[in-house]
Order: structure tokens, then C-alpha cells, then sequence
């Protein structure tokens, strides 16, 4: 599946979560309880939203029932994959060892993360010789 150019805002990124985190298609009443908490949205706010991401291309709109039911087109993997991409390419000039530098020099990486890191490097380079 392939993902659009375009990013999410912090608003969107929550309602795609939240329909990510369900197996099957949700009304807007549905999306709008599960971000109780995070957003103090009224329902017409929630729909204007949802539209957006349609026009984006992130979900469908299935209008067939007599409640419309929401379904995200892109996968999560997919737009996690094309963001990081984005985000390493346009800060780090696509360098990994850029970012965890960055992280490590400025403490938000820790001794436990480094080592789990190192232990998922050396993971992959078993797998990839077996």
C-alpha cells in the first residue's frame, strides 16, 4: 500500500490511531468516545476532521448502512514507515547514526535503549547470515 505524500497533524494522527486500534470499520460517534480524554471535540468538529482525512486520502467513508462507518485506507505500518522517512531525511539527511547520536548527546536515549538497540542490530545481522 502506498503512502500520501502528505503528514498528519497531531489532531489527525489521534483519530487514525484510534481507528487503527480497531479491527473494523467505526461510526463517528464510536471515534468520538474512544478520544474522550485527549480531545473535548463536539461531534461536527470530529466530522470536519474525518473529511479532511478523506480528501487526504487516509480513510474511506462507507455511507451504504444507515450510519456512515469510517475505515482507514492507509495502514499504520505504512504511514509509520513513510513519516520516519520523511522526518530522517529532512533532519538527519537520512542519517540513522545522525539520530542516535543526537539522542545519546542530549540524554533522551538511555543505557537500557542503547543496549536493546544494540541486541535488535545484532538480531538482524543473525537473521540475515542464516
Amino acid at each position: 500500500m502506498k503512502t500520501p505524500k502528505k503528514n498528519l497533524g497531531e489532531a489527525e494522527l489521534e483519530i487514525m490511531q484510534v481507528l487503527w486500534g480497531n479491527a473494523e470499520p467505526m461510526t463517528s460517534s464510536h471515534i468520538l468516545k474512544q478520544l474522550q480524554g485527549k480531545r473535548r471535540w463536539q461531534l461536527s468538529t470530529l466530522m470536519t476532521v474525518l473529511s479532511r482525512l478523506a480528501d487526504k486520502g487516509f480513510l474511506t467513508c462507507d455511507r451504504t448502512g444507515p450510519v456512515n462507518r469510517y475505515l482507514p485506507i492507509i495502514t499504520e505500518n505504512d504511514y509509520k514507515a513513510g513519516a520516519s522517512g520523511s522526518f530522517l531525511g529532512r533532519l538527519y539527511h537520512n542519517s540513522v547514526r545522525s539520530l542516535v547520536a543526537t539522542l545519546y548527546d542530549n540524554e533522551m536515549i538511555s543505557e537500557t535503549e542503547i543496549r536493546e538497540l544494540r541486541e535488535y542490530l545484532d538480531q538482524l545481522e543473525r537473521d540475515k547470515n542464516d
